[in-house]
């Protein structure tokens, strides 16, 4: 009964140093912590398995959560969501295709010229269901992606 309750106290014990341990990176206060939580949970993210009821899968998600409130405290970002929502969904879309895909407006022979794609991105001239179809072959994705 004795060793029983050493073994609980020690597991407590544990736990406590644990949590202690990753508090910063759980309420994450400046950069220089956003950047070590960063660092450590594409560690944890390595290592994990691809069981969704494993402990360090619940980890990972509470660390990604508390980078996520972070991100969503920082004045670029803000602006960025700001940007993003205000911006119609096909444009929004191109755009993130291009920033993923580091493409430029000469990358997309399946809508036109550099003429055309600039004039789409101003908001001068719409993607048709042609270049819809093109791009969603293309990037293999949801042409649903393209509206809101």
């Amino acid at each position: 009964m004795m060793q029983a309750a050493l073994r609980e106290e020690d597991f407590v014990e544990r736990a406590v140093s644990f949590a202690k341990a990753v508090d910063p990176i759980t309420h994450i206060k400046n950069n220089a912590t956003y950047e070590k939580a960063l660092v450590f949970v594409s560690a944890l993210m390595d290592r994990a398995p691809d069981d969704p009821n494993s402990a360090l899968n619940g980890i990972i998600e509470t660390i990604s959560k508390s980078i996520s409130e972070y991100e969503n405290t920082l004045e670029s970002v803000q602006e960025f969501e700001k940007v993003v929502s205000d911006m119609p969904a096909d444009i929004s879309m191109l755009r993130l295709l291009m920033d993923q895909h580091e493409l430029n407006g000469t990358d997309f022979p399946e809508i036109g010229d550099k003429t055309l794609i600039s004039k789409i991105l101003k908001g001068d001239r719409n993607l048709t269901k042609d270049h819809i179809v093109k791009l969603s072959e293309r990037f293999d994705i949801s042409p649903a992606l393209f509206f809101d």
